[in-house]
């Protein structure tokens, strides 16, 4: 997923040269493949120039035979002493026992093992859920619905916390490494973490609860939460219906380009507010579904009906909530279309 001013060419060249069978999406293509399945109504679920474009990726998934989706940004290199596909594909199949962790915030910071030290906290994290206390427990898992790699060198920070850290790079001063983390892990039932989608590996099945939100392209300019939100979503549908989200490894190294801090700040301090309360209005949503389909409408309506006029961009939540049921009714469009053996691509 790509942007037309970006060297889309120069993609496709890197697919063939590696041999991969693949496509390069950019805003035209993308119209293309909505128009040619009688979709066009839905194209505005992917936001232009964000990295919530994303989604698409999720509903090429959904209209092919596919049964697992990976991500990983192109910032993002796999570690060469991790079999980075192999790794995520035995998470996802991971039947065991392991570490859950917990806190009397009910937010899992999945930093925590060498937090002590490093002090951090990811992107997404909510302010309100900091010096919490930890708690671990050996529990038995399966029902592995997603994996999270970690990352090394540049953490994956937002904005403030940068700034705290004095770097006006968008880098944060403060690295990761192999040694900040230890045993791979779950957040406990009924408790939230982060996602982030620059190393992640998921089921076919999570797609209608995993939808990016629409971050940038909106009328109040909330950026850079489509992936925390989407986990936060996810979460709760794992919860409910008894699934997992794997965290740990592979590791990537995140090459994060400098940037400026305060560039990221803009486009993330419009939604700061609403992220600290997010979780709580879907909390006790959705609990008597059975599918993700299910609980992630019931999530939908309570955003879209809530009232949040006590937020900054309160009616931002609105938007999400009634974006989250019109994802719901693309795939629903998307199934009864006719299937199409050839992508359709715009020149």
């Amino acid at each position: 997923m790509t942007e037309e001013f970006c060297d889309v060419a120069g993609m496709e060249a890197m697919l063939e040269d590696l041999g991969v069978d693949g496509e390069a999406f950019d805003g035209p293509r993308r119209d293309a493949w909505f128009e040619a399945r009688g979709l066009a109504e839905y194209a505005d679920l992917i936001p232009a120039a964000s990295h919530a474009e994303t989604s698409f990726g999720l509903l090429y998934l959904w209209a092919g035979d596919f049964e697992y989706g990976f991500l990983i940004d192109d910032d993002t290199l796999p570690h060469d002493d991790y079999d980075f596909f192999g790794r995520h594909l035995r998470n996802l199949a991971f039947e065991g026992e392991m570490e859950a962790v917990d806190s009397d915030e009910r937010w899992v910071n999945v930093l925590y093992q060498n937090a002590d030290e490093h002090g951090l906290y990811p992107r997404g994290y909510p302010y309100g859920a900091m010096d919490e206390t930890v708690e671990t427990d050996r529990v038995a898992v399966d029902g592995v619905v997603a994996s999270q790699g970690l990352w090394t060198n540049v953490p994956d920070l937002d904005a403030v916390r940068i700034l705290m850290d004095g770097d006006l790079q968008g880098q944060a001063r403060t690295r990761t490494s192999a040694a900040d983390y230890g045993e791979d892990f779950v957040a406990a039932r009924g408790s939230y973490l982060t996602v982030c989608s620059m190393n992640l590996a998921f089921r076919r099945e999570v797609v209608p609860a995993f939808y990016q939100l629409p971050m940038d392209d909106n009328e109040w300019e909330v950026g850079r939460f489509d992936d925390i939100w989407s986990g936060v979503f996810l979460k709760r549908a794992c919860d409910v219906l008894g699934r997992r989200i794997y965290n740990g490894a592979p590791l990537c190294e995140h090459n994060k380009a400098p940037r400026s801090t305060f560039s990221d700040l803009n486009n993330e301090v419009a939604g700061l507010e609403l992220n600290e309360h997010l979780w709580e209005h879907i909390d006790d949503v959705g609990g008597d579904a059975d599918s993700y389909a299910g609980v992630f409408a019931a999530m939908g309506e309570r955003l879209a009906a809530g009232e949040f006029s006590d937020y900054e961009n309160g009616a931002f939540l609105n938007h999400v909530g009634e974006t989250m049921l019109e994802w719901l009714d693309c795939l629903s469009a998307l199934d009864a279309a006719e299937p199409i053996a050839t992508e359709v691509t715009a020149d």
